[in-house]
């Protein structure tokens, strides 16, 4: 047998090693989770924060689901011209059906209403559910159509945006999707907006509408403002437009005192990671909060391959307890806060189709702070000998998971 040819075998029975530990270790991990001893739930963001008025407009933060929700029915019933709504998972249990019954109300009275979720992340919804009546324009976005599709990375996009505009004049976005598991026992943010910056948000519908929705349906028409205090970033794959990522990094690298970041996946691409490290090593306060256990098994472990070097560069590291934080966030010197859709790993920062508002305000800022402050009490610091000192299999699992990144 030739050189090249023992080379090329020898390379193979290394990819098929290294397939087969990294099943092991997933399955073990799931294992082991599935049979480990539950935790005691937790009174999840129950802060009631003030609605503070920016510019011309009106933005409230949510952090509890189950008002969000209420408040979400109060508008949509109140609705006088349109309802547009757009989510990443809606669920037919109690609020999901609660939810599509109001707006079919509405477009039962004249109300135009305009519907879009991803039709991949709902598979295990029943069928049922997600069919509407004619009265309801909808758009079941999905990412690839042609068989041919898959082999262009720009159509392997889904749609993980969460946003629901009433009137064109009350806008929602944030972290939350559509169920009752994410308004009862998951901590997440949202916001809602009133006035001419909702506008704003009904615009980033209109565009992924008319991207999307078939030809022979009527374009929507739309008109935004640019706005000095409120910014909205749309990633678009079908362009190769991530503009979230370089708002973050942009953001990080201004900051001087502290950076509060909130994200459910802590999968960072080296310059994301980069900017959180040099701004720890001119002194930054830099703080990331992400779940001890998240809904997703292999996401954890590749979060973990990135704790030992933000813990020895001075970045603190807090694990949330008791429940699933799903919130995607971050406030930076009192004065810059993002709330939206995208987490910090690579299918939303340059990969999904994400939204992330972008605020200019410092009193906004510091209920964002005070909302870190209020998660930190469900938290546990992880410091770093204890990093260190945790188990081989562990840090062995790590390594060999370490290679599944990009297509996280």
């Amino acid at each position: 047998m030739s050189l090249t040819a023992r080379l090329e075998d020898g390379f193979f029975i290394a990819v098929a090693i290294i397939l087969t530990l990294q099943i092991i270790v997933i399955a073990s991990s799931a294992v082991s989770t599935r049979f480990r001893r539950r935790r005691t739930s937790v009174s999840l963001g129950h802060l009631r924060l003030p609605e503070i008025t920016i510019g011309h407009s009106r933005v409230r933060v949510y952090t509890y689901g189950v008002s969000l929700y209420e408040s979400m029915l109060t508008d949509i019933r109140a609705a006088h011209d349109s309802i547009c709504i757009e989510s990443f998972i809606w669920k037919s249990d109690t609020i999901g059906s609660e939810i599509k019954e109001a707006i079919l109300r509405k477009a039962q009275e004249g109300v135009k209403v305009y519907a879009i979720f991803d039709d991949f992340a709902n598979l295990v919804v029943p069928r049922q559910f997600k069919k509407f009546p004619s009265t309801v324009h909808l758009l079941r976005y999905k990412a690839w159509t042609r068989l041919w599709d898959i082999f262009d990375p720009r159509n392997l996009a889904r749609d993980h945006r969460k946003l629901l505009v009433i009137d064109e004049k009350i806008g929602y976005s944030g972290g939350y999707n559509i169920g009752d598991l994410y308004g009862a026992k998951w901590r997440d943010t949202h916001v809602r907006i009133e006035g001419e910056a909702a506008r704003n948000l009904y615009s980033s519908f209109v565009e992924f509408w008319n991207e999307h929705a078939p030809e022979s349906r009527q374009p929507l028409k739309s008109s935004a403002s640019l706005l000095p205090y409120m910014r909205m970033y749309s990633n678009d794959p079908k362009r190769l437009m991530f503009p979230i990522r370089s708002m973050y990094i942009e953001a990080i690298d201004l900051a001087k005192e502290r950076v509060l970041l909130t994200t459910p996946y802590f999968i960072p691409d080296r310059y994301v990671l980069s900017s959180l490290v040099r701004a720890a090593r001119r002194g930054v306060d830099v703080r990331l909060m992400v779940p001890e256990e998240s809904n997703h098994l292999l996401a954890d472990w590749l979060a973990r391959t990135y704790f030992t070097d933000c813990l020895r560069q001075g970045i603190r590291v807090f694990l949330y307890q008791a429940a699933m934080i799903h919130a995607k966030t971050a406030t930076i010197d009192g004065a810059w806060t993002t709330v939206g859709t995208a987490n910090l790993d690579r299918l939303s920062l340059v990969g999904n189709y994400e939204l992330n508002m972008e605020f200019i305000h410092p009193v906004l800022a510091k209920q964002m702070e005070q909302v870190f402050t209020d998660d930190l009490q469900h938290c546990r610091e992880l410091h770093l000998d204890e990093w260190l000192r945790r188990p081989l299999a562990q840090k062995l699992g790590e390594l060999v998971l370490s290679p599944l990144w990009p297509f996280l």
